[in-house]
Formats: structure tokens, C-alpha cells, sequence
């Protein structure tokens, strides 16, 4: 028998990822009542760095809009200590791990400024996207199909659109 580390380094099949993850899925959900979901922490994150400059994002309209769902991080008065931050770290340590284990960790120099503006410019894009759809492919497509929610299959469809536009602006300015 190989050793695990062995094991784990090998890319596995698509359908076996696929399975794995629809049932961490279905644990998290039943462990801690909230779906797989990434860019709520993200928002969160930013809600606290706003908070150190003075500002006070928790009591903007869109907070009040969404009570129900972050009530109890507003409540708990901290933005940084919650599950959606618990869930982050996780994919983060567990991307770096399967990243180390099958040896393809370095690092990236950025080639110019344009492809650094780009790339900003296109996480602000993103994360706006993700506020408007109330998450990203993970919390609004992949948590939202199994749910049967009717956003999932829209936000799936204009993703697909959103990725041929940018991959066409790819093209056409970065390469």
C-alpha cells in the first residue's frame, strides 16, 4: 500500500472531487446551518478594516437589508471572529496543503502594471458581482443548485456569459 502523501499528491477524477465536496457540503451544513460559503466572510473582512478608519458599514442599507442573515455577527460585535471567517481560513490552509503536497507552490511575479490594474479592477468587478448575487460560484451556484434555488441556475447562466466576455477581453488586451 502507498503511503497517503502519495496518494494525495496524484490529481484525482473530477466526479471524485465533485462527490467529496457536495458532501463536505452536506456536513457544514448540518454541523453549523450554513451552506459552503466564501465571499460573506470576504465582506465581513472588509466591514472590519472599514471599521478601523472610522466608518461604520453595518449601518449602511444593505446590512439593514440583510438583518436576518448577519444578525448574529452584528450582535457578536465582531466581524473577524465568526464561522464565514473559520470557513475561509479553512479553504485558504487547505489550498495551500493540496498546493504543497502536489508541488506546485511558487510564487508569481506580476509581468507589468496593466495586468496589475487589470486584476484589481476585475476583483472590485468580482466582488461587487458578488454582493449583487448575494455570493459567489460557491455560495450563490454550487450551495444554490442542490437547494433547488431558481437564482443558482440564473447566476450560473451569466457566469458562463461573464467568463466568455472576460476571457475575450483577456484575449484581446492581456495576451
Amino acid at each position: 500500500m502507498k503511503p497517503i502523501v502519495t496518494w494525495l499528491k496524484k490529481p484525482w477524477p473530477y466526479w471524485v472531487g465533485g462527490i467529496l465536496l457536495g458532501f463536505i457540503n452536506v456536513m457544514l451544513l448540518a454541523v453549523s446551518g450554513i451552506s459552503w460559503q466564501i465571499t460573506s466572510g470576504f465582506l465581513l473582512w472588509g466591514v472590519g478594516i472599514l471599521e478601523w478608519f472610522g466608518l461604520e458599514p453595518l449601518r449602511w442599507e444593505y446590512f439593514d437589508h440583510f438583518k436576518y442573515y448577519y444578525a448574529p455577527v452584528i450582535s457578536n460585535d465582531h466581524v473577524f471572529i465568526n464561522q464565514y471567517t473559520i470557513l475561509n481560513m479553512g479553504v485558504i490552509v487547505g489550498s495551500l496543503i493540496a498546493t504543497l503536497l502536489a508541488s506546485q507552490f511558487k510564487w508569481k511575479k506580476i509581468k507589468n502594471k496593466r495586468q496589475f490594474i487589470f486584476a484589481l479592477f476585475g476583483g472590485i468587478i468580482m466582488g461587487y458581482g458578488t454582493r449583487l448575487a448575494f455570493g459567489c460560484n460557491i455560495g450563490a451556484f454550487f450551495s444554490g443548485i442542490p437547494s433547488f434555488s431558481l437564482h443558482a441556475w440564473f447566476f450560473g447562466i451569466f457566469a458562463i456569459f461573464g467568463a466568455w466576455i472576460g476571457s475575450k477581453i483577456l484575449i484581446r488586451f492581456l495576451l
